[in-house]
């Protein structure tokens, strides 16, 4: 009993002795900069992302994008092209094309002036990603990937991946508010047919498609192994997710790294993902392959990778599930006599869906006495997604 007693105590003043972790470095206001993206050597467009670092008492606060840079990709060949800024500090250029046998750089000039170089690198070949797989377990879908280079040369990889999933209206619409002068010539509101002629559903507002994009470090390696091959697991879906009600896609990007490059992710991931038990790592420093032309002793953050990029996408549909259990939220229906007071003060948050009573039998048009109503986002599916449809969907 003695010895038990011991033990717990043992355990108790090793767990009490966890201490928060204080950064050695005292990060600028501005913060340091970071760099994000892979040099796309070949098809397809390259988009570089560029922010700055948080104080780790001020992760609560917005990104700090930063803005109004100018970007160039450098050739040893005396090669050149400029990266065009968009949003959310992200800078891109069509594709490169670049030559195999040349290595690159990056060369960045932020707002206040200073300067920064990335190294020049080789460009990495990236081999075609074998398969794109998905499981359905008792807890959901799980998505995996495998691939493989014949050549043994590649071994350090990287994913990324998009999603796209088609969503519908919780309930139809069939009815509109339009406006009408009454008999003192005044402006007057109405619900009326969205279309008079079919008395159909208006598809605009009833289909639309949701996006994500992954916002995990997907990395893995297969340089301890014989065969130059990986088996990896992309994301998982649990039961009930909205994502697979209808029909749903994944692309995954897969990009090929240097030895150098998989290292420094490597870190990040233990960094951001494993912090926060006494026996995980603690933080390390993040040296990538930038420096500040003017002060190269100032951090920055990240590490450019010169390399083609391979692809490869999926479609789920919830038929080849037998079925998915997706139960959206009830939403109330409130019924309403069609008249401008009416409507004016209850059609605020509330879109029109069908009629309820008539004046006279449905001909061509009926004339709407009552209708039902509920909120906006049961209705119009434009508020949580787009009703564009993408170019790749079937």
């Amino acid at each position: 009993m003695k010895k038990a007693c011991l033990y717990f105590l043992y355990v108790f003043l090793l767990l009490s002795c966890k201490e928060r972790y204080i950064s050695p470095y005292q990060s600028p206001e501005s913060g340091y900069l970071v760099v994000e993206g892979i040099v796309n050597s070949g098809q397809g467009s390259t988009t570089i992302k560029l922010s700055r670092t948080k104080k780790l008492e001020n992760q609560q606060e917005q990104v700090i994008y930063e803005r109004r840079a100018s970007i160039k990709v450098e050739g040893e060949n005396n090669f050149s092209r400029d990266l065009v800024e968009g949003a959310n500090g992200q800078y891109s250029t069509t594709s490169l094309n670049l030559n195999p046998a040349v290595r690159y750089r990056l060369r960045i000039r932020t707002a206040n002036g200073k300067e920064y170089l990335s190294a020049f690198s080789a460009v990495q070949y990236t081999p075609q990603i074998d398969s794109v797989t998905w499981t359905l377990g008792s807890e959901g879908v799980q998505i995996n990937l495998t691939t493989s280079n014949p050549l043994n040369n590649t071994r350090y990889y990287q994913w990324e991946y998009n999603e796209t999933w088609e969503i519908t209206s919780q309930n139809v619409s069939m009815l509109k508010i339009q406006v009408y002068k009454d008999r003192n010539n005044r402006d007057s509101l109405s619900v009326a047919y969205r279309d008079p002629i079919t008395f159909g559903i208006d598809s605009s507002i009833y289909k639309c498609w949701q996006f994500n994009a992954s916002n995990q470090l997907l990395i893995s390696s297969s340089a301890k192994l014989e065969k130059d091959f990986v088996s990896a697991p992309v994301t998982f879906i649990p039961n009930g997710s909205e994502k697979l009600r209808h029909l749903y896609s994944i692309n995954v990007r897969q990009y090929g790294l240097s030895k150098e490059a998989y290292e420094f992710l490597e870190k990040i991931k233990k960094n951001t993902e494993q912090l926060g038990s006494l026996f995980d790592a603690q933080p390390g420093e993040l040296k990538g392959n930038i420096v500040c032309v003017s002060n190269p002793s100032e951090p920055v953050v990240g590490f450019v990778t010169i390399g083609n990029v391979t692809e490869k996408r999926i479609f789920i549909s919830s038929t080849q599930l037998g079925g998915w259990n997706f139960f959206p939220v009830p939403c109330d229906v409130v019924t309403l006599p069609n008249n401008s007071d009416s409507i004016i003060k209850r059609m605020s948050d509330l879109i029109p869906t069908l009629p309820s009573t008539y004046v006279t039998p449905p001909t061509t048009p009926p004339i709407i006495a009552s209708f039902e109503a509920v909120r906006n986002v049961c209705v119009d599916c434009t508020i949580r997604g787009t009703n564009v449809k993408p170019n790749y969907w079937p």
